[in-house]
């Protein structure tokens, strides 16, 4: 499914500088139709209670989603995918360790895509359910 193909290396030095890189995310697996990322649960993506931030998990699941997009270009000189909407369902708290997100497609179109992502702890018990709506547009617009 995906058309560029990639290396968990090339992956990761996608990342730096940025914050996903800043948030400890790394990329541990590319499918052919998936690709999962793990992110620690520690002071970086702590809320003030001492629990994973929401918008940490927001974050994997926007990383993970967005990267899923762009091996799906056609052509990456000419077009790009920008996020439309993204939500998330939160079920379970985590205090340390780490999450393990996994994005698969619901729907990979000309114009939109859409993602499911799925966060996981250690017990691979769901702690969040994400959905992200990409646009695919004219780098030249």
């Amino acid at each position: 499914m995906f058309i560029t193909k990639t290396t968990l290396e090339q992956l990761h030095s996608m990342s730096a500088n940025t914050l996903s890189g800043h948030l400890g995310i790394e990329f541990t697996e590319v499918g052919d139709d998936y690709i999962v990322a793990r992110m620690p649960v520690d002071a970086r993506t702590h809320q003030p209670f001492g629990i994973l931030h929401g918008g940490a998990s927001v974050v994997l699941a926007e990383t993970l989603g967005s990267i899923a997009s762009f091996l799906c270009l056609k052509d990456p000189s000419k077009q790009t995918a920008v996020g439309l909407e993204i939500n998330a369902n939160h079920m379970r708290s985590v205090k340390s360790g780490f999450v393990f997100g996994k994005v698969t497609p619901i729907h990979i179109g000309r114009s939109t895509q859409i993602w499911d992502i799925r966060i996981t702890n250690e017990e691979n018990k769901l702690v969040c359910i994400s959905r992200l709506t990409v646009a695919i547009v004219d780098v030249n617009r």
